[in-house]
């Protein structure tokens, strides 16, 4: 897999540094049958969090990544893990707001202090704990007699007045009360997070188990970021978990002086990489539908380093200047991102709607919609859609209606 540069560095090609990127975000062996508990726990293990996030177009995102890697799981399955009792996920600030496995957790304190000592933190909600304190606690203790509570359900404060998103005053104070670590998240309704005491949330053996140092912590979230990316710079490690820069750079060369990381180049690539220890290459056979915030392609200058394409959320982009629509998917054929795909879920017509479909340069039209058709459907059937329209005009588009043939119910209609 490497070779010998000659000074003591080994090196790896482009196509090398993609496979084991991909094998390391859990896309190197085949789905499983019927995925249930065990894959999705372990999944996420893997993965080390899925990110969270409000769109709702199609299917909230934290739902997608296990469905890029398993198939059609159960997705109530996955709100019980982090919802019920004995908890196997809990939600904190990981790469953003993110859904974590519990032993997590503890291991990002060093995150809630700081937050405490207002740093890394949102300034206004910093500002309203330092100059509402009172009102602070009086949440605290309003969750400790009735929780878990939604923030809409704290009979007192003032309401929404415009600021902050127009968080009301209770919502700012539950989410600093989140943010340090005095409350966390006992589940959602519907996506309204559920405010609750650590103690009762949490497993008591993780409760129980004495708190890493921080450099500890960070060592530990450094060789899981490591794992999870197969190979990587610097950035992009840092970038996984959201650590310090200066911390960064003294765990990582501890990580490399004990041989959990191997510092190689990687071609094409302008900066110092590392590969993580057990690394593998192996070949790639994925065919999968990406989130915008899936874990293999959220961080945007890695994704372009690594798959050759440019890829940027359109949420927020006014509509004139969106080249490829509005939720665009990236898909993953192999080893290569071939396509991206705008995608609505008409949840009242029971349909999966393509509102923008565009291969990538180089990628022959047909055979990506042959290979994209049969996704489209499982995704389809999966979020219980009856059909799938293909309102796109573009060459994939009207290519994926003549592959309907090679895609299994429902059908692909143009519409």
């Amino acid at each position: 897999m490497t070779r010998s540069t000659g000074l003591g560095t080994q090196s790896l090609s482009a196509a090398e540094a993609r496979r084991i990127a991909l094998v390391a975000q859990g896309f190197g062996q085949p789905r499983p049958r019927a995925p249930g508990r065990p894959e999705m726990i372990a999944a996420v293990r893997q993965l080390g969090l899925l990110q969270l996030d409000s769109v709702n177009v199609l299917v909230r995102s934290h739902y997608l990544p296990l469905f890029s890697r398993l198939g059609a799981y159960d997705r109530e399955e996955l709100d019980r893990l982090a919802a019920r009792a004995p908890r196997t996920l809990v939600e904190y600030w990981g790469h953003e707001a993110s859904l974590l496995p519990v032993e997590t957790w503890p291991r990002l304190r060093w995150r809630m202090d700081e937050a405490r000592a207002g740093r890394g933190i949102w300034s206004g909600i910093a500002t309203f704990a330092r100059e509402r304190s009172a009102f602070v606690r009086r949440i605290h203790d309003e969750v400790r007699d009735r929780g878990p509570i939604a923030a809409g359900e704290v009979s007192f404060g003032r309401k929404p007045s415009g600021a902050w998103w127009g968080w009301s005053e209770a919502k700012r104070a539950l989410e600093y009360l989140f943010w340090v670590g005095d409350l966390t998240s006992a589940g959602r309704r519907g996506f309204q997070r559920l405010y609750d005491l650590p103690e009762r949330v949490l497993p008591a053996r993780i409760l129980a188990k004495s708190e890493p140092t921080r450099a500890e912590a960070q060592a530990i979230l450094l060789r899981h970021a490591a794992r999870a990316c197969g190979v990587a710079t610097e950035q992009d490690l840092r970038d996984y978990f959201r650590l310090p820069v200066d911390d960064t750079k003294a765990v990582l060369a501890e990580l490399v002086e004990a041989g959990d990381l191997e510092p190689v180049s990687v071609e094409g690539w302008k900066h110092q990489a590392y590969l993580a220890r057990g690394a593998q290459t192996d070949p790639v056979g994925a065919s999968a539908l990406l989130s915008p915030f899936d874990s293999l392609i959220w961080c945007r200058p890695r994704t372009e380093r690594i798959f050759g394409f440019h890829y940027r959320l359109a949420f927020y982009t006014p509509r004139a200047q969106r080249s490829h629509g509005y939720y665009v998917m990236p898909f993953l054929q192999g080893d290569r991102l071939v396509a991206r795909v705008d995608l609505k879920a008409d949840r009242q017509a029971r349909t999966l709607r393509v509102e923008a479909g565009h291969a990538e340069p180089g990628e022959d039209v047909v055979e990506t919609a042959a290979a994209l058709a049969p996704a489209l459907a499982t995704l389809s059937g999966w979020l219980g859609m009856e059909t799938v329209k293909v309102a796109a005009r573009t060459r994939l588009g009207l290519a994926l209606g003549r592959a309907t043939r090679a895609a299994r119910a429902p059908p692909i209609v143009q519409a």
